[in-house]
């Protein structure tokens, strides 16, 4: 049996561990109970920096922020600690989506800007696990407010960062202008569009975006691209992008290209599952069976996504069809990029109707698994790296003094990725984030 150092004599370890136990499953706090002090102790912990798991581990948080964490033989569990035991389970840290949307999204319907259901957003993300958003565009004040105020210990939902309006101008003049308006509401991020929809509409020029970097640095703000094509993803490295936020689609990346991004660490988001939404619902998807997935779901928008009209729609679209038709080069430009040593940064861009955001989390790491990744790289893309992209260094890791953000689950995701769906409880800030009511 492991003694987990406890400062007390050993002939009272057991009894004393006794007590603390009874007083978990019972929900009355023992005699000289810390508040905000908490221990998780007998976990496989993965602490998502590359590292070797941690067998046997103690995480000790206190106020929301990782005080301790290591082995039990290294690790003391402070007096007074609410006693966690997760012995049988892995802890991972929590999975942070550089490229989601957390906005007006109800169903099929993009008006519904509420705080009310922003939170309900952050609440589906956090129960599946990804604990953190970057939601790279249409943002407004009420999200501005939700992520001031997440600076907390007593958070229980996922954090949020934000792009603000998607920049869309014709002139340098005007970017520099709505730049400027994002950086006074507060962004963290700029976000634009490199895009021409497959040849139906007007693409961004050089000539703005270079605008849009410029002026963005000014207020040292990070900008993220959309974009599809190879040579547009060049140029806009060669314009000093901070982020590219999709696949590379059209056509293989060479090897300078791949080069120059491990050199820089450029961020590169794969976002495979917007790839997959586009066709997903030319037919009744198979994920829509998955007693994973119906957890969460909205029968009555799963019945409109699958109506007979919209089917034949999506199968006669010739976008939706290109999507489908290159996503394998989608695949293998993640798998070029990861093997050449870029920054792999995990992302989706869920959020859009049809979406699913939470879940989708998940279908993303099969994806890319299916592309070639390890499970170890596909972690760490969603949170070492992650949270490098989208430059915070107090989320990612499970690292003393960030905050207590992470998951348990019932099986290893190094052996299988897909075990990242038996989530049995997920911490934000040290609190248990609460099961869907």
């Amino acid at each position: 049996m492991t003694h987990y150092r406890i400062g007390l004599q050993a002939h009272n370890a057991i009894a004393f561990l006794t007590v603390l136990l009874l007083a978990v499953t019972c929900g009355s706090p023992p005699a000289g109970r810390v508040e905000g002090l908490k221990a998780f102790v007998g976990a496989r912990l993965i602490d998502g920096t590359g590292a070797d798991p941690i067998n046997d581990a103690v995480l000790v948080i206190r106020d929301g922020r990782i005080e301790s964490v290591g082995p039990a033989t290294q690790v003391s569990v402070p007096e007074g600690a609410l006693l966690v035991d997760l012995r049988g389970r892995t802890i991972m840290p929590g999975m942070i989506n550089t490229h989601g949307h957390v906005g007006g999204t109800r169903g099929l319907k993009t008006d519904d800007f509420s705080e009310e259901n922003l939170l309900r957003q952050l609440g589906l993300y956090a129960r599946y696990g990804v604990t953190t958003v970057n939601s790279l565009g249409g943002d407004g004040l009420l999200s501005v407010g939700l992520r001031n105020e997440q600076e907390t210990s007593a958070l229980d939902r996922s954090r949020l960062f934000i792009a603000g309006p998607v920049v869309v101008a014709d002139t340098p003049e005007q970017a520099r202008i709505i730049v400027s308006e994002n950086a006074a509401m507060g962004v963290d991020f700029i976000k634009l569009r490199v895009d021409d929809g497959l040849g139906s509409a007007k693409k961004m020029s050089p000539q703005v975006y270079k605008a849009v970097i410029e002026k963005a640095h000014e207020y040292d703000l990070p900008v993220a691209a959309h974009m599809v094509y190879l040579e547009d993803a060049e140029a806009l490295v060669a314009a000093d992008v901070d982020f590219l936020a999709h696949s590379i689609r059209d056509e293989l990346a060479g090897d300078d290209f791949i080069d120059l991004m491990s050199a820089r660490q450029i961020p590169y988001c794969p976002t495979l599952m917007r790839e997959v939404s586009v066709f997903a619902y030319e037919s009744i998807p198979e994920f829509f069976h998955d007693p994973y997935f119906k957890l969460e779901a909205d029968l009555e928008l799963l019945e409109q996504l699958t109506l007979p009209d919209r089917s034949a729609q999506i199968k006669n679209s010739e976008s939706a069809q290109w999507y489908k038709a290159h996503l394998e080069i989608a695949m293998r430009n993640l798998k070029a990029l990861s093997d050449g040593g870029a920054l792999i940064a995990f992302g989706t861009d869920t959020g859009p109707p049809g979406r699913f955001q939470g879940y989708f989390e998940h279908l993303e790491l099969s994806m890319m698994a299916e592309a070639g990744m390890s499970p170890m790289e596909i972690i760490l893309s969603a949170t070492r790296n992650a949270a490098k992209a989208i430059g915070r260094d107090d989320i990612g890791t499970l690292e003393s003094t960030k905050w207590g953000d992470f998951i348990v689950l019932a099986e290893n995701p190094l052996m299988d990725i897909e075990n990242s769906r038996t989530i049995e409880s997920v911490w934000i800030a040290g609190n248990k984030v609460a099961s869907k009511r």
